[in-house]
């Protein structure tokens, strides 16, 4: 039996464009999308919020992303978490970095660090805070 782990990211009625950008930057596909309001009769929690995402999964290589709009009694700004994007191209780094920061905050700039040919912090313009990696060669060693 296969287990795997998905981030699952809450929006406050931003879901679906948060995943069209993350889908341009990630250079992933959003494989499926569906709205509060293409529910079965009787299976809509929010009947006021139909153009709200319920639920949407984007694939970029091995990555799976998943989110929705949350109802609003639920949302809470993200905290505590990052998502780490990790990449062996120096200039990948820093386009991903570049993408996810504009219109948003960023925490720590991309840069060289003891481990990392580049390494930054971020938080996107829709709330989702990021890390962005590029490790030196042999910097990270098993435990």
């Amino acid at each position: 039996m296969k287990t795997t782990m998905t981030p699952y990211l809450s929006f406050n009625g931003k879901c679906r464009e948060a995943f069209q950008f993350y889908e341009r930057v990630l250079r992933g596909k959003i494989m499926f999308m569906q709205t509060y309001g293409d529910a079965p009769p009787g299976q809509n929690p929010m009947p006021e919020a139909k153009d709200r995402i319920m639920h949407v999964r984007l694939t970029a290589g091995d990555f799976v992303l998943m989110g929705s709009d949350a109802p609003p009694q639920y949302f809470q700004q993200p905290a505590g978490f990052s998502i780490s994007l990790n990449t062996e191209d120096v200039a990948e780094a820093e386009r991903l970095f570049n993408a996810l920061s504009s219109n948003g905050q960023v925490k720590m700039p991309i840069q060289e660090t003891f481990w990392a040919r580049r390494f930054g912090m971020c938080i996107d313009q829709y709330g989702t805070p990021w890390m962005v990696n590029c490790e030196k060669p042999g910097a990270a060693k098993p435990a």
